[in-house]
């Protein structure tokens, strides 16, 4: 009996591909099966659809009542097979690897139409991360798309014609080549899309293969093939498309030409599906929602960090979360180093008037790390393993004059270090550089052996005879080139390295360009990706604010993916979530044109912990901090309900203090302008809503944290705790200023709280000052030791090195038990001392190229 019954889901199986389920349960009638056993075979289907919807990863936001007419591959299938195998032959484990792929586009093709459907119009994003195989995922959406009927497929490839040519091989490789005899190309490695005589050709009934177009974000390219695709009109009824957007967040939101391109080849195709793909989604998720534009409406996918992957979060660490405490977050491996910014005029010109006779020096700093490359490559080819590339990028301009000007200086450098390879004085300085590098980052860390620095000196001759020195740009006819045996090249270059294109084996970076947007930042970061065999080696030399502006982006990037997961489990839809992005003084979440349907967020700072962790460091800066405190402590002891001192384990609490005492604070109290979520104003008019609103928050504990064994800090008299110690970030915020990272810890946000609390994590302290204090707000300072060295010491902090001590600040605020009262405010960015060049769409406009 049950074998009846798996042949007759064997033929229910069969009917889906030509109807979508209901229509298939219908045919089922028709063939006069008992309805027990149709209502069996419904049940079977509907627990492999619940199987996919409920797959731990990746998450998704979808549209309600979506079909999920996809339940996976089957056995007969032929493209998504051939995929895997290649995959296995390249070395990529079954599990997780191959594992994780299969559920993640099985997710996707999930949330596709049926193709049979009369007609429809899907609109999709799925987020990756930077070089974490999104051209592996979507070829693997496309693979199972074409196993189950979609025939045309258009792959919109950036801008720039290395990542299209770069995208149709692999393509070519991983779907024509395995069933050529399946599969009909509009495009070749070679030419971008140019009319065919005869659509019929391709679209007729007579063929029955899957059509594959990988065209560029180029207005002329696009227009062709819309009015191409208009004159096939009459064949294309019966065609189920798929439009995959690379890069879906360069070009194509919020531009004159392409997005309305886009849109007009969507409206030839009667059934057709868009997903965008973007490791950088800020554009897309702020398209307003309610316009016929490409706002992700039927559903948000959020892959997961595939394991090995070297993200923003992994290089540069990040701050808290709400909820999270601040020991727990890593500060990133000790892989960046610091460019100072008298370098930065060496390597790029300071004004467009100096860019015509522009000749680069080479600093110190990026002498350093083109050695430290050379070292590299000859370890790597020691170890024997990974990738067979070895890249360095140089990245200090969009122009193609500045990226020519490096030329000669660099193929000069090359020729006189093959020549001094015997000079005792340069070996001993690459052996300095060396050991100082593998001591900063150890080897075994990784699961590596540290190569010794004799076994380099014999590689080194043969890796500067093959080393290139390659201008990759758009006007640059070297280009780089992995196809034919391994490359060794320095490569110079804007935004044709900065989008999509792999810069296979990278493994030192010299970055020094200013951005103005999110976007545009994360995807310049090229060093994100996989270092499988020399995950101990890549090193990025940039500024410091630089990094911090990299660590700031982690943060955003890590909350809206948590956004994202969250608003999955609420059962939010594409159209009623809002992403938070938040903001930072010095850079946009992305272009201004870009933005126009961006609302001004509502804060609320309800249930949420605000801590300080940028400081200046002049003497005149602190005092007026340490004046406010003082200021405060005194209010406090005047003020207070009840005083409890515990400064025999350096604490003070002062309980039920006016809350005017602490706007009054507030409003003294000087925070870092590049702190945005530490904004007073916005503080204070939060607080006072409250109070007028709802009368909470009238009330306030302020408390000291200090340590019960550090040098005293006198806030008043017999009011003294000892100091704490907070080392500074390695690359901080330039001089005069510091970054902590670390201020409160989970214990203090408990301070004033009674019972035995030490153990809870910060959702049970949040519930349990519900509990205890519902309407009471907690202000709490910290006298921080103006020297603060690292305990113990720590590769990626340095001293504190202030000119007086100084004093932190973190509040707490109670959950609000009624609606939150919230203030809003606009925070823009003041770019006018920033010199920036962001990226060149004048391609996207131009002919074709």
């Amino acid at each position: 009996m049950t074998g009846d019954f798996d042949a007759m889901y064997e033929t229910f199986q069969a009917l889906l591909e030509s109807f979508p389920p209901s229509e298939a349960v219908k045919r089922l009638e028709l063939f006069g099966i008992e309805q027990d056993v149709i209502e069996r075979i419904r049940a079977r289907h509907e627990e492999q659809m619940i199987r996919i919807k409920e797959l731990e990863e990746p998450h998704a936001v979808v549209m309600g009542n979506r079909d999920t007419w996809y339940t996976g591959p089957q056995a007969k299938d032929k493209c998504w097979p051939a995929v895997a195998r290649l995959l296995r032959k390249d070395g990529w484990p079954e599990d997780p690897a191959i594992r994780d792929l299969d559920d993640s586009s099985t997710r996707v093709v999930s949330l596709l139409n049926h193709p049979k459907e009369k007609s429809f119009s899907t609109r999709g994003l799925v987020v990756g991360y930077v070089q974490s195989g999104k051209t592996t995922n979507f070829t693997s959406v496309m693979a199972k798309a074409a196993d189950r009927g979609y025939k045309l497929f258009i792959v919109l490839a950036g801008i720039h014609n290395g990542l299209r040519r770069q995208t149709q091989a692999r393509l070519v490789q991983q779907l024509v080549e395995p069933n050529p005899s399946m599969w009909s190309q509009l495009t070749g490695l070679d030419k971008d899309f140019t009319p065919q005589e005869n659509p019929a050709g391709y679209f007729g009934k007579s063929n029955r293969t899957h059509v594959l177009c990988v065209v560029k974000k180029n207005a002329t390219v696009l227009r062709k093939l819309a009015r191409w695709l208009e004159k096939a009109s009459d064949y294309l009824e019966d065609c189920p498309a798929l439009i995959i957007d690379d890069e879906a967040d360069q070009a194509t939101v919020a531009t004159k030409s392409i997005n309305p391109l886009i849109r007009d080849i969507m409206a030839t195709l009667p059934r057709s599906a868009y997903v965008g793909y973007t490791a950088s989604p800020f554009a897309n998720l702020l398209i307003d929602p309610s316009a016929q534009d490409l706002y992700p409406r039927d559903f948000v996918v959020n892959l997961p960090k595939p394991a090995g992957h070297f993200g923003t979060e992994v290089l540069f660490g990040r701050y808290a979360l709400d909820g999270e405490d601040e020991a727990d977050v890593d500060d990133g491996h000790d892989m960046i180093r610091s460019v100072p910014t008298d370098d930065v005029p060496c390597v790029r010109p300071e004004t467009k008037a100096d860019i015509d006779g522009f000749e680069p020096v080479i600093t110190d700093t990026l002498l350093r790390a083109i050695d430290y490359f050379w070292l590299v490559t000859a370890a790597r080819r020691i170890r024997g393993t990974g990738n067979p590339h070895s890249t360095m990028l140089i990245h200090t301009s969009v122009n193609t004059a500045v990226h020519n000007s490096f030329k000669r200086p660099l193929e000069r450098l090359r020729r006189r270090r093959a020549e001094t390879l015997s000079d005792v004085a340069v070996v001993d300085r690459l052996r300095s550089l060396w050991d100082e590098e593998t001591a900063r980052v150890p080897a075994e860390e990784f699961g590596e052996t540290r190569v010794p620095f004799e076994s380099l000196l014999t590689e080194l001759p043969d890796v500067l005879d093959s080393c290139r020195v390659i201008m990759d740009n758009s006007s640059s006819e070297d280009r780089l080139d992995y196809e034919n045996g391994p490359v060794v090249a320095i490569a110079v270059g804007g935004n044709t390295l900065s989008r999509g294109l792999t810069l296979e084996g990278l493994s030192v970076s010299y970055f020094v360009r200013s951005v103005s947007a999110y976007d545009t930042l994360l995807q310049m970061g090229r060093w994100f990706g996989f270092r499988h065999g020399y995950a101990d080696l890549p090193r990025i030399w940039m500024t410091d604010e630089l990094a911090e502006w990299f660590r700031h982006l982690a943060t955003v990037e890590t909350e809206m993916r948590r956004d994202i997961n969250v608003y999955m489990t609420e059962a939010e839809t594409p159209l009623t979530f809002a992403v938070r992005l938040r903001t930072h003084p010095a850079l946009r979440v992305t272009a201004a044109a870009k933005m126009r349907s961006a609302v001004t967020a509502a804060a609320s700072y309800g249930g949420r912990r605000v801590q300080t962790h940028y400081f200046h460091t002049d003497a005149e800066w602190l005092r007026g901090n340490i004046d406010a405190a003082r200021d405060l402590v005194a209010a406090s002891l005047a003020n207070a309900v009840r005083v409890e001192d515990r400064s025999a384990e350096g604490r003070f609490v002062f309980r039920n203090v006016p809350y005017d005492v602490v706007t009054d604070f507030l409003a003294t109290y000087k925070f870092h302008e590049k702190s945005p979520e530490n904004d007073p104003d916005l503080i204070n008019a939060y607080i006072r809503k409250r109070v007028s609103s709802a009368g909470s928050l009238s009330r306030w504990n302020v408390a000291i944290v200090g340590t019960p064994n550090g040098d005293p800090f006198v806030f008043a008299p017999n009011v003294a705790v000892g100091r704490s110690v907070r080392a500074r970030l390695a690359d901080s915020l330039g001089p005069g200023s510091a970054d902590i990272k670390t201020l409160m810890s989970r214990r203090d946000a408990a301070v004033d709280l009674s019972g035995g609390v030490g153990g809870l994590k910060e959702e049970a302290i949040m519930r349990e000052r519900q509990v205890q204090l519902p309407d009471t707000g907690l202000l709490v300072l910290y006298p921080i030791d103006k020297t603060s060295e690292p305990v113990p010491p720590k590769k990626t902090r340095l001293p504190l090195d202030a000119e007086e001590h100084v004093i932190g600040v973190g509040l707490v605020f109670p959950k609000p038990r009624d609606e939150d009262s919230t203030v809003e405010k606009y925070i823009s960015a003041d770019l006018s001392g920033v010199r920036i060049e962001d990226e060149d769409f004048s391609l996207v406009e131009g002919d074709d190229a």
